[in-house]
């Protein structure tokens, strides 16, 4: 219980990975304020987070807008009276080839994607210096941003800017007390674990595929108040996939 009174912002947290950070940084006795587009399941989950005996706040909002984030920040003060961790985890992805992919479709991803952690890095930094234990920020990005797939260009572009803007936030604020980090997935199974095949799971190094568990306790290390020599870094969790050479045969 390392998050006892600790106050957690996380965005796109309504379902899959940001789902689980919420229910495991509530279960280690963090108030979380939750951020999503989805509110029928963001008001479900914050039911189960409560029916668990954890503190939890839901706001329907979209965090690719100024004064969504500055809505949402401003309410985590209002019943919190604190902010000590912020997680950026809001992320979409649109797949299409360059060449019908519109400029519309380009803005919508790079702004939820990349600018909201701008506007939550910049809108909460004023709290995250009066943290008590030291602020931390943790950027979800991907394995995308070293590595691709066909017509993902507007996604890989904002997580190859994630992994950069970590790392300039952490040198800029680290005189505030305040470490950023980074998380980059790779495939991490949100829906029916059961129905992968032994073949998903065998060509990982690691023997599986990565589920959102894995993400939240690689969340709890960064964050951990004694964790406070690491900052800066991208931290890959993809099962060892990015290591391994692939070719065709």
């Amino acid at each position: 219980m390392n998050h006892v009174n600790q106050t957690v912002i996380i965005t796109g947290a309504a379902n899959g990975i940001g789902a689980e950070l919420a229910r495991t940084y509530a279960a280690h006795g963090a108030n979380v304020v939750l951020a999503d587009i989805d509110q029928m399941t963001g008001d479900e989950l914050v039911q189960q987070i409560e029916e668990d005996g954890g503190t939890a706040y839901f706001y329907h909002l979209d965090i690719q807008h100024e004064k969504d984030v500055q809505l949402l920040i401003e309410k985590a003060i209002e019943h919190t009276g604190r902010i000590d961790i912020v997680i950026n985890n809001a992320g979409i992805m649109i797949r299409k080839p360059l060449l019908e992919l519109s400029l519309e479709e380009w803005d919508r991803v790079h702004h939820t994607n990349l600018r909201s952690i701008f506007l939550t890095t910049k809108a909460a930094t004023p709290y995250l210096k009066q943290s008590k234990s030291g602020g931390r920020i943790v950027n979800l990005a991907s394995t995308r941003a070293f590595m691709s797939e066909p017509h993902t260009e507007s996604y890989a572009s904002t997580k190859g800017g994630i992994f950069a803007l970590t790392h300039a936030l952490a040198v800029s604020l680290g005189e505030d007390g305040i470490l950023v980090n980074a998380i980059a997935p790779g495939w991490i199974e949100t829906g029916d674990y059961q129905e992968l095949s032994p073949e998903d799971h065998s060509q990982h190094p690691a023997g599986r595929v990565g589920k959102p568990s894995d993400v939240a306790r690689a969340a709890l290390y960064l964050t951990h108040p004694d964790n406070d020599f690491l900052t800066g870094e991208t931290l890959v969790l993809d099962g060892g996939m990015t290591r391994k050479m692939i070719y065709e045969e």
